[in-house]
């Protein structure tokens, strides 16, 4: 079974159980400060789960693309990826731990559908703790359908428990299906869960049904949730027996790519294996960012910056294949061609994808000759030292100031008979992530938009916003993008010159006459037809389903919005533009607060 057949087959079954089929969605989150990606098909979904009534009812089905980086250093072993698609099933406050589990177990053995036979099957549930049951009502569900007892681990928190994503919130037990491969056990305590080898995990019911305080108890949801998530390239690998996510049809146009252009032929040695399987998934990961609506260009932050380490990693290993010239778009074509039908975005933004990518590959390559060029200066001196060292200290500056990777640094010294203090080297460069850790911790903290009351201010405060650009400055304006914190908004729009000073101060005066006439602030479902017809706006870039929500403010805004909002303009407090600036051509941006 193909990546193909598989994705419309999770789509068919969960439709013929009542789920409503919804878009995935962007890669660059909207509104959320905590993540730079949509990290899984649940991260759209958050203030749904929270208790947002969503336009398509309580039974959801999609497939997702998602970028993870958290393990890009690993990328390039067999199994590793940081650029997935992602298969869900959602019950808001419908079916739970019961019709989760059943609806698993017939997609996952029915002829029909995966056909896994049940003896390959094995799952872990919920070993409980102190506060928290274990959760035998899965386990019993399991049992019932026919797996048995030695297949059914209770492991901890660590293995089977979500959430929540902040320090309070909605979390929960889960239940995780893994499939036997057939390899060899490590021992008699080999199970579902073991990290051996023989069980790979393939999906994942996750079961919110309680809230965490800030006291740090756990209380039972009134309205409890079910997000499941399973892997495509992961199943593929496993419905097809094969040892590796690289070794799927999936992959086969971007690895016969890179042979081509290297001249290598995958497996013949195993650190070339590993180049080529980098350069596919980075190059793949790269054209999903830069195909993407909300697409961001290679910079030094935030997504962009994962962005250029993923074009720059390529480039390197394209070099150990004795690649020699541009070659990142012809990577780039094959993952266009092979996943543009479930993806047109992809071929829709070709001209991008390729533009952006010939760019930044041939300013890496400028800036690896201006690396050899600092190199060669240095060289005299260095050679006079007779023990051939060269110190980790000046590679990490070469790194460090000319982004001049470490293992051409390596080459460039063998090359004279010289080696590098490695262990200076990597105790320079541990202190450089860690500071850069600690710097975005506040980025990574869990991938969950911040839902708390400030917060949803703000998310109304950009809907008075909008409105006050439009009538200031003209019809022309368009969301292009906003981020909100609990501190501040920042919010892009279209509009080709700065604004006067007597425009900020008009903008500002209308959003807070608004505020003051104390609005009420109403949602309606409707048709995404319906709603243009009545005079919504709705965000450029956005994928929308066929019935969405609708929030109007008075008689002054209508947009289509997720939300959640304030019920009354009253609540916000005084709106102040802090800063009006460029954010890219033709796009300015506003930085504002509520005091």
């Amino acid at each position: 079974m193909d990546a193909n057949e598989l994705r419309s087959k999770y789509i068919e079954f969960f439709k013929s159980k009542g789920h409503a089929q919804i878009q995935g969605k962007s890669l660059i989150p909207d509104n959320d400060p905590t993540v730079l990606f949509t990290t899984a098909g649940m991260h759209p979904l958050v203030p749904y789960l929270l208790g947002e009534p969503h336009p398509a009812g309580t039974r959801l089905t999609d497939y997702q693309k998602c970028i993870r980086t958290g393990d890009i250093d690993a990328v390039g072993d067999p199994s590793h990826l940081t650029c997935f698609e992602m298969l869900g099933n959602w019950s808001l406050g419908d079916y739970f731990k019961e019709g989760a589990i059943t609806m698993s177990f017939e997609f996952l053995t029915d002829p029909k559908w995966l056909g896994i036979p049940i003896e390959k099957i094995g799952v872990t549930v919920f070993a409980g703790e102190e506060g928290i049951p274990r959760d035998d009502e899965s386990a019993a569900i399991w049992k019932r359908l026919g797996i048995p007892e030695e297949r059914i681990r209770f492991l901890p928190r660590e293995d089977n428990w979500w959430g929540p994503a902040g320090t309070t919130g909605p979390c929960g037990p889960d239940t995780e299906m893994f499939i036997d491969t057939g390899r060899p056990s490590c021992g008699p305590d080999c199970g579902p869960g073991c990290k051996c080898g023989k069980w790979l995990e393939i999906w994942n019911d996750v079961f919110m049904q309680y809230n965490k305080t800030a006291e740090g108890t756990y209380e039972p949801l009134a309205r409890k949730c079910v997000d499941t998530g399973m892997g495509i390239e992961r199943t593929v690998t496993i419905l097809n027996g094969k040892k590796s996510v690289y070794d799927t049809e999936i992959f086969a146009p971007l690895i016969a790519a890179v042979e081509s252009i290297s001249g290598y032929t995958y497996g013949s040695d195993t650190e070339k294996d590993k180049s080529v399987r980098i350069i596919c998934d980075h190059g793949r990961a790269a054209t999903f960012i830069l195909g993407d609506p909300k697409a961001v260009s290679p910079s030094n932050v935030g997504a962009g910056y994962v962005l250029r380490r993923l074009i720059r990693r390529a480039v390197r290993h394209g070099r150990k294949l004795g690649i020699d010239r541009l070659f990142l778009t012809e990577i780039a074509e094959a993952v266009v061609e092979k996943f543009a039908a479930p993806y047109p975005e992809l071929a829709e933004n070709r001209n991008r994808i390729m533009e952006e990518l010939q760019q930044e590959e041939q300013k890496f390559l400028e800036t690896l000759q201006k690396g050899e060029h600092e190199f060669e200066k240095l060289l005299p001196n260095l050679l006079k030292d007779p023990r051939k060292i060269i110190s980790g200290r000046l590679a990490f500056k070469l790194y460090d100031t000319y982004g001049f990777p470490i293992e051409l640094t390596e080459e460039l010294a063998a090359e004279h008979g010289m080696t590098i203090n490695r262990e200076e080297f990597d105790e320079a460069f541990k202190k450089h992530q860690e500071l850069s850790r600690a710097g975005s911790e506040q980025v990574f903290k869990g991938g969950l938009a911040d839902h708390g009351e400030q917060a949803i201010k703000y998310h109304t405060a950009t809907h008075l916003l909008h409105k006050a650009l439009r009538m200031v400055l003209g019809e022309h304006v368009a969301q292009k993008g906003s981020n909100i914190t609990a501190e501040r908004m920042r919010f892009d729009f279209s509009h080709p010159a700065p604004m006067t000073a007597e425009e900020i101060a008009r903008v500002e005066a209308i959003v807070n006459e608004q505020i003051q006439r104390d609005l009420p602030v109403t949602m309606e479902i409707m048709s995404l037809e319906d709603a243009k017809a009545s005079g919504a706006i709705a965000l450029f870039g956005e994928k929308y389903e066929a019935q969405v929500k609708v929030y109007t403010i008075g008689d002054f805004s209508k947009e289509v919005c997720g939300g959640p909002h304030v019920d009354r303009t009253g609540k916000l407090g005084r709106f102040k533009i802090q800063k009006e600036q460029s954010s890219s051509a033709g796009v300015r941006r506003i930085r504002a607060v509520l005091e």
